[in-house]
């Protein structure tokens, strides 16, 4: 099936807050200093997990492809969000769209199944912590990562094509800031409603079912911690998911908000503000959250600090 189709324009005019231009300076300054932050903060997560020995764990490695994946997610929209912002032109070419609403929702779906693979990985680490190692070895862990890409960019591209299909009919013009599923459908004409009904089992897959597997994960995590007699064992293994859930909690309420919720009940700049949501703001947190609530990343980063500023 080809991507391109001929009754697309060469480029989409993205209308953004075209009502509300006031606006636009407040968020362009935000994304100017918010873009640079996730960068350096994800970069850091990288770099600390990789080369601190101490940190050589299945945690820090999923936490290391959880930066790389919002690295790429808020790269893919962040740049253009900015020029559109800071000039009088409010355009992407066809191209540019397509490239973004590919890396955009191979991105977004892969952290979906990456954040239920964390959960599990908690889950076997309070519940069944004899077994630990044996059961999230390194092998495990590069083949639920590989499952996990795989399924991401099978979701992405599937997807992704079949709303390519669909004919616009000369519409130029999207309500977003960027190019994403549900508004090239909602723009699109003629028959439309196979393509919806294919978003909404492909987000039951891909949003709802990791989600159940996280709560049942968190569930059974809670069951195990009200074991626990002593208040120092409760507090270190509440410690090791807070950050986890938060995280949780910050990517999958716009997503779910975006995604799950009925078409006639979204306003007209919902899916703008829940798009900034979590491919802005929820990727330059989750270094922070991950930082100020481990010791262990605490410290592998005064230490990598220490060493690039005694090197200079």
């Amino acid at each position: 099936m080809a991507v391109i189709n001929e009754s697309y324009p060469e480029e989409f005019i993205l209308l953004g807050f075209a009502d509300h231009p006031w606006l636009e300076l407040p968020l362009f300054i935000i994304l100017l200093i918010t873009y640079p932050m996730a960068l350096m903060g994800n970069i850091a997560i990288i770099l600390v997990s990789t080369l601190e020995p101490r940190l050589h764990s299945p945690m820090y490695f999923f936490l290391t492809n959880l930066s790389f994946l919002d690295m790429c997610y808020t790269t893919s929209i962040v740049p253009q969000m900015l020029f559109n912002l800071g000039s009088s032109r409010k355009t992407i070419s066809y191209i540019g769209c397509v490239v973004q609403l590919y890396v955009f929702h191979i991105m977004g779906g892969t952290e979906c199944l990456l954040l239920a693979i964390m959960s599990f990985d908690r889950y076997v680490a309070i519940c069944r912590p004899l077994h630990y190692t044996l059961i999230m070895n390194h092998r495990v862990c590069i083949l639920l990562v590989s499952i996990m890409w795989l399924t991401g960019v099978i979701f992405a591209f599937s997807e992704a094509t079949l709303t390519l299909q669909l004919p616009l009919c000369g519409i130029h013009k999207l309500d977003h800031l960027l190019c994403e599923i549900p508004v090239l459908i909602k723009t699109a004409c003629g028959e439309k409603e196979a393509n919806e009904l294919a978003l909404s089992v492909v987000c039951i897959f891909i949003l709802a079912v990791p989600l159940c597997l996280i709560l049942a994960s968190y569930v059974n995590i809670g069951c195990a911690v009200l074991r626990i007699k002593s208040s120092e064992g409760r507090k270190k293994a509440f410690g090791t998911c807070s950050s986890h859930l938060i995280v949780v909690s910050l990517f999958y309420g716009p997503a779910i908000s975006m995604y799950l919720q009925p078409s006639s009940s979204i306003t007209r700049d919902q899916p703008k503000f829940m798009a900034l949501f979590y491919a802005v703001i929820t990727p330059t947190l989750n270094p922070f959250i991950y930082t100020l609530r481990n010791k262990d990343v605490k410290g592998a980063l005064k230490k990598l600090l220490r060493s690039i500023f005694s090197s200079k």
